[in-house]
């Protein structure tokens, strides 16, 4: 990979951090702030909001601007936004600033999406988007503790400077190391044309299937804490181990994913939306035995972020040429719409429904919706889709 894939893969990251060490520092700033958990959980709804709000808008008012401009200028606003998380004086402006941060998001990974894939050769396109979420990966496994680490001995400001410095480190090696004409497309198409790929049947059903394929994950793991101490039965002191484990499976199952989806697309699709499935389908009956459970929760890393690299490429490619950085970024709105989605299934399952054993069966019957759509857009589109010429078929 050139080494401009990993600039990419550093700020991605940055944003990654930013995203989920929130997690780690709720009881601290409910207790600086004067509110209650629930309410500084808000915290991470109003910054995946911004995300879902955000990344088409910011997308097309940056359309007629060069990529690597684009790049620089998001990782500017998230450099601002993690500096007035850490100088908010009280909630309000606090939430402000998370909504401002979270602006970068979407749009970030749409345009590095399409920068990555312009950086390779097209038989290594998917490899590219998936070296850049290795960053993405490395955040989720790390952002939590990192979070509550600054927040236990330096206060959960600090975790926002420090934050806000692998930024200013991410912009100065985008700047370095990104080509100034990377991406470019020769004629920038009319606001009409790029909202015009909305009106394609096949992106409405890539989008849907994000959504629905990624729920899945998040439909467990949001609750994985309580999964794993009141149903299998682990103590609270092997919770964050476990979670390396499902950690450890995320970066294979991203690389994994990559690698499938440059030899195939459609079966990259299919084997892994399906695969997430089966994990979650074998998961449920196996939750009461601890060593499976472990084991399994490694699988649902691989197999969840396995569909990262397919998913994202599969809107690449049914996009085409006009649309193709809009819908990048508007899946990755679909995937954290997926996120919240999985969340509320799971909540709904526990307060209203079977209760936490039955997290992993509604998480399968979500991602299975996921793979319906799936497999109607791949029959769909098997004699003109470019997921026909992916594969040479």
């Amino acid at each position: 990979m050139p080494l401009a894939v990993f600039a990419l893969t550093v700020a991605a990251f940055g944003i990654g951090t930013t995203e989920f060490i929130i997690m780690g520092l709720l009881l601290q700033i409910a207790g600086d702030m004067g509110v209650s958990i629930p309410t500084a959980g808000l915290l991470i709804s109003g910054y995946a909001l911004g995300v879902f709000a955000g990344a088409p808008i910011l997308t097309l008012a940056t359309r007629r601007a060069p990529r690597k401009a684009v790049l620089l200028a998001l990782m500017a606003i998230f450099i601002a936004g993690n500096a007035a998380c850490a100088l908010a004086p009280n909630y309000g402006l606090l939430m402000a600033a998370r909504v401002l941060t979270s602006l970068a998001h979407g749009t970030f990974f749409g345009v590095g999406s399409v920068v990555a894939t312009g950086l390779v050769g097209p038989e290594k396109r998917a490899s590219a988007i998936a070296a850049m979420f290795i960053g993405l990966t490395v955040a989720t496994l790390l952002g939590v503790p990192f979070g509550a680490w600054f927040g236990m001995w330096l206060g959960w400001r600090a975790a926002f400077w420090a934050v806000a410095a692998i930024g200013v480190v991410a912009f100065a090696v985008l700047a370095l190391l990104v080509p100034d004409d990377v991406g470019r497309d020769e004629d920038v198409a009319t606001l009409q044309d790029e909202l015009a790929v909305l009106a394609r049947p096949q992106v409405l059903l890539g989008l849907a299937t994000t959504v629905l394929g990624f729920a899945g994950l998040f439909t467990v793991f949001t609750y994985i804490q309580p999964l794993l101490i009141q149903v299998t039965g682990l103590a609270p002191s092997a919770v964050s181990p476990v979670l390396l484990v499902f950690g450890a499976g995320l970066a294979a199952g991203n690389i994994a994913g990559g690698w499938l989806a440059d030899r195939g697309l459609a079966r990259a699709l299919l084997t892994t939306i399906g695969a997430l499935v089966g994990v979650l389908l074998v998961m449920a009956p196996a939750l009461e035995a601890k060593s499976a459970t472990v084991a399994l929760v490694g699988a649902l890393g691989v197999a969840a972020f396995a569909t990262v690299a397919p998913l994202q490429l599969n809107l690449l490619e049914q996009a085409g040429g006009a649309g193709r950085t809009l819908a990048a970024s508007l899946n990755i709105a679909a995937f954290n719409l997926g996120n919240a989605l999985g969340a509320w299934a799971g909540g709904l399952t526990i307060d209203q429904g079977p209760g936490l054993p039955a997290l992993p069966l509604v998480a399968a019957a979500v991602t299975a919706l996921g793979l319906l759509l799936a497999i109607a857009s791949v029959t769909l589109g098997r004699a003109s889709s470019p997921l026909c010429s992916v594969e040479g078929e």
